[in-house]
């Protein structure tokens, strides 16, 4: 890691329990969504759909924080045509000083969201599979459980950090 100073760290810190309430608020959309499939069986397609966006967005927003931290911690983004699968990989592994962001069963629930992530970008709706938005609704809430407990720890980590940095 960087050099930082600890207001950038509890910059970042702030980031990314920002970018962590929202993950948590489409958490409970997510749940609702799904439920009103029960409710409403006439609109499914329209439900599923919506719930592929949220899956989405998901791990949009986890790629957010990715980002931030590379650019702020790690020094920058990689680049080249694979720059997404080697920026979620390098959230599973330390970097210099900076700790592993990401557990590995964070990584390996995570792998099937960046894929799915892919190919709701480059289908119709209609064209979406709903067995497979299915496996990933019933997955979601133990990948986003891991993750959320991962991103916690790692902002905690920035806050004890930017702390014993201000002491020196």
């Amino acid at each position: 890691m960087q050099p930082v100073s600890p207001e950038r760290l509890r910059g970042v810190a702030t980031d990314l329990s920002a970018e962590l309430e929202r993950l948590q608020r489409l958490s409970e959309d997510i749940a609702f969504v799904h439920a009103e499939i029960a409710h409403d069986p006439g609109h499914a397609r329209l439900f599923y759909e919506n719930l592929a966006l949220k899956l989405h967005n998901f791990y949009t927003g986890c790629e957010r924080i990715f980002q931030t931290v590379a650019a702020e911690l790690n020094g920058a983004s990689p680049g080249g045509f694979d720059w997404q699968r080697r920026l979620f990989e390098r959230m599973g592994a330390a970097w210099g000083d900076r700790p592993a962001m990401l557990s590995g069963d964070s990584i390996d629930g995570l792998r099937e969201f960046l894929a799915f992530r892919h190919v709701v970008r480059n289908l119709y709706g209609f064209e979406l599979d709903e067995e497979r938005i299915e496996r990933l609704i019933a997955r979601y809430p133990v990948v986003w459980g891991q993750v959320e407990v991962d991103l916690q720890r790692f902002i905690a980590w920035l806050e004890t950090l930017a702390d014993q940095l201000s002491a020196n």
